[in-house]
């Protein structure tokens, strides 16, 4: 485990989550927001594709026997493919935004999202490769709503803050990316707490002699998963649902502040989860 390979996986997950929320935006929120939001993901996923290349030099350094060299090649394109793709295809729609192709804007940036998301999947399945089938798809679960959930609180949050933009916009746009992320949320909770409980109920001693997950949760080293718990599911819980509130009396100043600090502690519980999935092959 590298650090580079915690900021590839959260940085990737981010910029997919952008594109694939942009598409529950409706138009009359503007080019320019659309424009921003489609810089910013592709920007997030040229800098994880970096830290992809980084991290595969790691790798390569610390595992090359002069054997393996072909093997590794593969790995790399089955991974890297598709989030190239979604990362080209999100720089043309940005470029093309209010320009040319009008009437192909919505394919264009759904076929990036649905190669975003395939990059997604294939993470997790590279992660946990020669895993049980069940720990599989929940990895996949893991990384796929992990990903939704990033996108939709910095979707939502900067939407609310386009309505200093356009203050004559509906906040019906901002109720519902705000539903988006509130659905987002529980499923990121259901994910995770399927996981543990799987990781907990399927360990045997005589299979695995080192320590079980049960025994990391409530060791000093546990103190990252009561983190990722507290700031990345708990605080964003509450968080969501005060944002829903306030968006209801149409106050999205509020809102948006709330959604600010909803956003922070995504990305710190993001963070941490990226690294407990690397360090304890756990998909929380």
């Amino acid at each position: 485990m590298s650090l580079s390979t915690v900021l590839f996986l959260f940085l990737a997950h981010l910029g997919v989550g952008i594109v694939v929320t942009l598409l529950f935006v409706a138009r009359d929120a503007g080019v320019k927001f659309f424009r921003f939001n489609a810089g910013l993901a592709a920007i997030l996923l040229v800098i994880a594709l970096a830290f992809y290349v980084q991290s595969v030099r790691t790798l390569a350094v610390r595992t090359y026997d002069g054997s393996n060299l072909s093997a590794l090649h593969v790995t790399i394109a089955a991974d890297v493919l598709p989030l190239v793709l979604s990362t080209v295809l999100t720089v043309f729609w940005w470029a093309t935004i209010g320009r040319r192709f009008t009437r192909f804007r919505t394919p264009i940036l759904a076929v990036a999202a649905v190669a975003g998301v395939a990059a997604v999947v294939l993470q997790a399945l590279e992660i946990f490769s020669g895993a049980s089938p069940t720990l599989a798809a929940l990895a996949v679960a893991s990384f796929l709503t992990s990903s939704l959930l990033l996108g939709g609180a910095c979707t939502a949050m900067i939407l609310g803050h386009w309505y200093l933009v356009i203050p004559s916009m509906e906040v019906a746009y901002l109720q519902s990316i705000v539903r988006v992320h509130i659905a987002s949320m529980a499923a990121r909770v259901v994910v995770v707490a399927a996981a543990v409980w799987f990781a907990i109920a399927s360990f045997r001693p005589e299979v695995d002699p080192g320590p079980s997950f049960r025994h990391y949760i409530f060791s000093i080293d546990g103190i990252f998963f009561w983190q990722r718990v507290l700031f990345g599911l708990v605080g964003p819980a509450v968080l969501s649902y005060l944002t829903w509130q306030t968006a209801k009396i149409r106050s999205t100043q509020s809102a948006t502040g709330i959604l600010y600090v909803d956003f922070f502690t995504v990305v710190v519980g993001e963070v941490l989860a990226k690294y407990l999935v690397l360090a304890t092959r756990v998909p929380v």
